[in-house]
Order: structure tokens, then sequence, then C-alpha cells
């Protein structure tokens, strides 16, 4: 009895799938969704360049630390960077002496456990420490920052885009929504999801953060290079993928020719 209706069965949800589905399509073609203020007025991420992109793309080493110099001027107040160590930095062109600095000179100390006392005590970073968690007093949990790239859509654009993307709303949003107003405490941003988020404009004026090469720190250089930074802890090891990817595509290319040639003299004879 059980092989007679095991297939049965099968059948039974294999046609209550297919009708869900097809009930699903339709009713999404006949009757789709109701216009919502996030539907019409959230925006795709800017267009954007970073020495990056592109499989011949490289790091730029001096963007990064401008990019650093702003995560630790502005984001890291209230963004934590806890995937990240501080000898990590001499991938981007920090000397061992300026990572041990810069560790020793962070906001927040490193946290150290006595499991005999159950005492625990405050102790200055070192090299090989990860970045402190960042304790935030306000409403919410703000997002680790470490791998933000990676994890939001078109990332670096995303975060590039979201940080010069506050503005006033649209009187036209307003009036074909009237009840979207955002919120008190809250911010405007059209590349956000939702449109409203509770992080204030971090990147206000020029020259908010002191750029050591000299170069302008105007809000959209400052955007740029903050992004390209969590580009880089996003996936540290990128230029080394590159360079060895190439190596390898080339292996393979004359490996398949090897083998294309040999297998026409395995049967050369075969043909006559």
């Amino acid at each position: 009895m059980v092989r007679l209706f095991g297939p049965l069965i099968g059948l039974f949800f294999a046609v209550a799938l297919l009708w869900s589905f097809g009930n699903g399509a339709y009713v999404a073609i006949t009757e789709p969704a109701a216009a919502t203020a996030e539907s019409v007025f959230h925006k795709h991420p800017k267009e954007v360049h970073f020495a990056s992109d592109g499989v011949f793309g490289r790091f730029d080493k001096e963007q990064l630390q401008r990019g650093f110099a702003v995560y630790k001027e502005v984001c890291s107040t209230c963004h934590s960077l806890k995937q990240v160590s501080f000898r990590d930095l001499t991938a981007i062109g920090y000397s061992e002496a300026e990572v041990k600095a810069i560790a020793k000179q962070w906001g927040n100390k490193a946290q150290t456990f006595d499991p005999k006392t159950g005492d625990r005590a405050d102790r200055e970073n070192l090299a090989s420490d990860h970045f402190p968690p960042v304790y935030y007093a306000g409403q919410g949990s703000p997002p680790d920052l470490s791998l933000m790239t990676k994890a939001r859509h078109e990332g670096p654009a995303y975060v590039y885009s979201l940080l010069t993307g506050y503005e006033a709303q649209p009187a036209a949003m307003l009036k074909q929504f009237p009840d979207a107003k955002t919120p008190d405490g809250l911010h405007y941003n059209p590349y956000f999801a939702n449109l409203n988020l509770a992080m204030p404009p971090p990147l206000t004026t020029d020259g908010q953060v002191t750029y050591s090469d000299g170069t302008k720190a105007s809000v959209d250089q400052m955007a740029k290079d903050v992004s390209a930074f969590l580009v880089w802890t996003a996936e540290p090891k990128l230029d080394k993928r590159k360079q060895t990817g190439w190596p390898v595509v080339g292996f393979l290319i004359a490996a398949t020719i090897l083998a294309y040639l040999a297998k026409k003299n395995v049967w050369a004879d075969q043909a006559h």
C-alpha cells in the first residue's frame, strides 16, 4: 500500500506547489502591489569608481590611509571594526611603529578577564589585538563595518551614496504620500532601504578630517576614501587574489591547449 500511495502523495504535493506558484504569478501580474514611498523614491546607488574595481584593479594605499583617517576621526565613535586587527594596517602602508602607536592611542581599550577572581580590567591595545568593540549609548546598535561592503548590494557604491545622499524630503513625495513624513529623530536619505535612518549625516563639512598627504578633504572625497577603506576591510587579500588569478587562468589555458593537441595526436591514426 505504501508503494501505491507514495507516488500519489508526491504527485499531489507537486500539483499543489505548481498551483500555488501559478496563482501567485497570476495575482502579481493582475494585481500589482500598491505603490509606496519606498518603491517610488528609493534610489539606486550612484555611479562611482574605485581603484580596486575590475580584474586589473589594485588598492590605492594612499587612499586607504585617507579612508582609515575618516573612519578613525568620524565613524569609529559609533561603528566597530571587530574583524580587523591593528597589525593588518601594515598592509596599507603603515610601519610597525606606526601601528603600535595607533593601537596604543586608540580610544577604546582592550578588556582582560581574570577567570580566578572574575575581575575585568582595561589595558592598552596591542598591535595583535582586533579593533575593540564600540559601546554605543544611543538607541539601537550601529552595525559593524568590517564586512559592510560585502553585506550590501553594490557595497562600495552604496556606502558612498549613503554618506553623500542626505537631503530634505521632496515636496512631491509628501504630496503623494502624506503619511511618509520623516519621523522626528530620523533623517531622510533616498539611498537607504526605508528612506529614513537614525544616523545623522556623518560628513557635513569640507575639511572635517585633515589628510596627511595634503589631499583636499571635501565631503565627496572623504566619502570615497572611507568607502574604499571598507572595501579593503571586507576583502584585504583582493590584490593577492587577482595576482594569483591571472597565472591560474594562464595555466588553465595552456593545459587546455596541450590536452587538445594530445587528443589530436592520440586519435590521429583513427582518422585514416
